[in-house]
């Protein structure tokens, strides 16, 4: 990017803000001549300021309180709530509570998940805060600057002690103490409350849910809203922000995957949004493999790759549902991706983008959270990242089809069936086959029916041919001899 433009950040803690702050800073921004924003994945928005009007910018944003970030915005799976995860605990009530107990800007990375999606990423953070399965209790995972590491806490705290506990893991990180120390001191300096840590969060297994277009819930819509080149044009998110407010939509949200959510949109509301998005040419129906990217921020270079590995995708007609790529240009970050493509550094110094390497790597497993990375291929030269990404997606789908999925399912069911079904025991005399039936009984030896076998008197014998009582045999129903007879 030219150096001219300066990118500034504006955090919206949790992914999410008003249409009427967000309209003021569209304005503010439109008076310094921008004509683009960007959402980061970190929920937060980006804006390009030319150099020459980046002090009134500065000014105009400090007299309105609009302020610009200098640290991490805190992340949250807030924009998931209540599309993406059903019967959760965690509401948006919550997440709006937790917000409001931090008294501080923290100056590490925070992330405030819930532990039943797979929208937002659990772990780039370095604070990690992810629900657990008792109301109002959370895991937390302590990862340090520049590691791949996480540590668990092995207690769960209380929701209203996660900015408390926030503020004193991070003022310990930032002296260099170690994760195991850091909960001594934290432990000893702080009276939160806690719970017995039980077992590991269940985590579901990672496949991202299509956030785009309109659809339908409950009694109305939310629209996934995604840009291609990540700008969204200033003069469309001002509309955006003015339906909002007349339509009476009280909050917009930031996702991860630079994109953006409106919820609650009236059914009869729905032809203004139409007509906004027709207005403005924005296409809310890409493919799904190009949505399942994780890009740094204000890297070009990076979308590039990324756009070049979807036109083979087209090609070869790829399935990539169950997977994430992450694009990593610039300094090793913590993206979140079950493919990692990999800039190597440049050795030799050379400018010419022919030379240029890359690594292809997957974490273990597949596994979207974990920070263990498998290197599947080395110094991939640009050209040949396509094919080799595609054979990556193939090995993937082999591997998860080892187990018949389809067989196992068929005997689960069979087994399930005869499990709930109770065989019933009879009892047949073993010369002629004859079957007494507790439900019927035997009228002709004065026998009512409903008598149990066993409350016969020792005076019975078999109806047809006077087998005496103590011969019968007891079997199950399904195994009867043949031409059986029964007693009446």
């Amino acid at each position: 990017m030219a150096k001219h433009i300066h990118t500034l950040p504006i955090n919206f803690t949790g992914g999410i803000v008003s249409p009427g702050y967000l309209l003021e800073l569209l304005k503010t921004a439109a008076a310094a001549q921008a004509t683009q924003v960007r959402f980061g994945l970190r929920q937060q928005l980006l804006i390009d300021i030319p150099d020459k009007n980046l002090a009134a910018f500065k000014s105009s944003c400090a007299a309105q309180q609009l302020r610009i970030a200098d640290s991490p915005n805190i992340m949250s799976s807030y924009a998931a709530a209540g599309i993406f995860i059903q019967d959760s605990w965690l509401s948006e009530g919550i997440y709006k509570d937790v917000f409001n107990l931090f008294d501080y800007t923290p100056a590490l990375k925070i992330n405030i998940c819930d532990s039943r999606q797979t929208f937002v990423p659990l772990f780039t953070g370095h604070i990690n805060w992810i629900s657990s399965a008792s109301v109002h209790y959370w895991h937390l995972y302590i990862r340090l600057p520049d590691s791949q590491q996480l540590y668990a806490w092995p207690e769960l705290i209380y929701t209203n002690n996660i900015a408390a506990v926030s503020k004193s893991v991070e003022q310990h990180i930032n002296a260099g103490t170690t994760p195991e120390t850091i909960y001594t001191l934290v432990k000893k300096e702080n009276n939160y409350i806690t719970r017995p840590l039980d077992k590991e969060p269940d985590l579901p297994a990672f496949h991202l849910p299509y956030y785009e277009g309109f659809n339908k819930h409950e009694n109305s819509y939310w629209l996934g809203i995604y840009r291609r080149d990540e700008d969204f044009p200033l003069a469309f998110l001002k509309e955006v922000c003015a339906i909002c407010l007349e339509t009476r939509i009280g909050q917009l949200y930031a996702t991860p995957w630079k994109s953006l959510i409106i919820k609650n949109i009236d059914p009869a509301h729905r032809k203004l949004w139409d007509y906004v998005l027709g207005k403005y040419g924005i296409n809310v129906r890409h493919a799904a493999n190009e949505l399942n990217w994780q890009v740094e921020d204000n890297c070009e270079d990076g979308l590039i790759l990324k756009r070049h590995v979807i036109r083979y995708f087209d090609t070869a007609d790829v399935r990539t549902y169950g997977l994430c790529f992450s694009v990593r240009v610039n300094k090793p970050a913590s993206l979140f991706g079950t493919v990692v493509i990999r800039k190597q550094e440049n050795k030799h110094g050379s400018k010419l983008k022919y030379m240029q390497r890359y690594d292809i790597l997957h974490t273990a497993g597949y596994n979207a959270n974990s920070a263990q990375l498998v290197i599947y291929r080395e110094s991939v030269s640009k050209e040949h990242l396509g094919p080799y990404i595609v054979a990556l997606c193939k090995t993937f789908y082999e591997q998860h089809s080892e187990v018949n999925v389809l067989q196992h399912y068929v005997k689960e069911q069979q087994s399930l069936a005869t499990a709930a079904t109770p065989v019933r025991r009879i009892h047949q005399c073993p010369d002629c086959f004859t079957v007494y039936d507790d439900t019927v009984g035997d009228a002709g030896q004065q026998v009512a029916a409903g008598t149990l076998f066993q409350d016969l008197p020792a005076s019975y014998c078999c109806s047809v041919c006077a087998a005496p009582l103590s011969t019968f045999n007891e079997i199950p129903e399904g195994v009867l001899q043949p031409d059986t007879t029964t007693a009446f």
